[in-house]
């Protein structure tokens, strides 16, 4: 499956529920088969969550970048590169949401297929950094 923004993402910046602001995490899971119609919350997708040494749940705080794109007429949003020093761990996926501090209410924005198991075994696990483009493209 590839990577995408979840439809809830847009309804969120129309919403106003969603904006530049706030915190923003990504967490890494195995095992989730996401849904990008009715995944909405962080509570769907809490239950995949890896554990592992160097990995703190909830995963780690992103500060993205959102960028108009006027010749491209879209908002180009980068997810800047994390690492998991001295870690002992293996995902299949990141999923990048804004964080309220409850998992009912923290609107997911975006998942990242790695397409295979990525593990570390007391190592450096590297997500680089992700790029998503809303808006309709010219």
């Amino acid at each position: 499956m590839a990577s995408f923004a979840y439809d809830s993402y847009l309804d969120d910046v129309s919403a106003g529920t969603i904006t530049e602001g706030g915190t923003y995490k990504v967490m890494l899971v195995t095992g989730y088969t996401p849904n990008q119609t009715t995944h909405t919350r962080l509570s769907d997708v809490r239950a995949f969550e890896i554990t592992g040494t160097g990995y703190t749940a909830n995963g780690a705080t992103v500060v993205p970048t959102f960028t108009k794109d006027t010749t491209n007429h879209r908002q180009t949003i980068v997810f800047p590169t994390s690492t998991w020093t001295t870690s002992t761990l293996s995902a299949t996926r990141a999923v990048y949401y804004l964080s309220t501090g409850t998992d009912s209410t923290s609107p997911l924005v975006f998942q990242n297929d790695f397409g295979s198991t990525v593990t570390t075994t007391a190592g450096t696990f590297t997500l680089n950094a992700s790029t998503l483009h809303v808006g309709t493209p010219q």
